[in-house]
């Protein structure tokens, strides 16, 4: 196993640090991997011909005793809106799910996986026993994984940045990994 020495910037004090190359790709993987897994699953329950009925996030938003209460509320509230996001759950969580399984497009995925993660730890707010649950890990989780490109690593997003389209556009390149 190789070792491989890092720098970065912390707090205005460089900081040098060694980490297993090998290892941290395997553990990246895995994490990728897993949360793409949770997400993919977690859409596809969702999913009507699944589940036997049509998704409904209305008695959740309405229920809800949270920072952002009255947020859900217009959206339960409004029609057209609570619609968008009966659709846009099941297929989001999926969608997000797929491209980390896949390891394609990955930080956009990451990106809206975090949104959905926030969403959820200020939606649930359950904090008696902390402000520490598993929908903050499922933040850092997706933080972890579009922070570090893991698409990269055993994904669809390695051959994507090698095509001549992606070279063409290098600001692709903040969508991928």
């Amino acid at each position: 196993m190789t070792t491989n020495e890092a720098t970065v910037q912390w707090l205005g004090r460089r900081e040098e640090f060694e980490y297993a190359d090998s290892v941290a790709g395997y553990v990246l993987v895995a994490v990728r991997l897993l949360v793409g897994y949770w997400f993919l699953h977690s859409g596809w329950t969702k999913f009507a011909f699944v589940a036997g009925e049509p998704f409904d996030a209305a008695g959740y938003l309405q229920n809800a005793s949270s920072p952002i209460a009255g947020l859900f509320e217009v959206v339960a509230g409004t029609p057209w809106l609570l619609e968008v996001t009966n659709v846009m759950i099941p297929l989001g969580e999926f969608l997000i799910g797929l491209g980390l399984i896949l390891g394609a497009l990955v930080r956009l995925a990451a990106f809206f996986g975090g949104v959905l993660m926030t969403l959820f730890y200020l939606g649930n707010a359950d904090w008696a026993h902390g402000y520490v649950n598993g929908d903050l890990l499922g933040l850092l989780m997706f933080v972890i994984v579009g922070v570090f490109a893991a698409g990269r690593i055993l994904g669809v997003d390695a051959y994507l940045e090698e095509t001549a389209f992606v070279r063409q556009r290098p600001w692709l390149r903040y969508l991928l990994g």
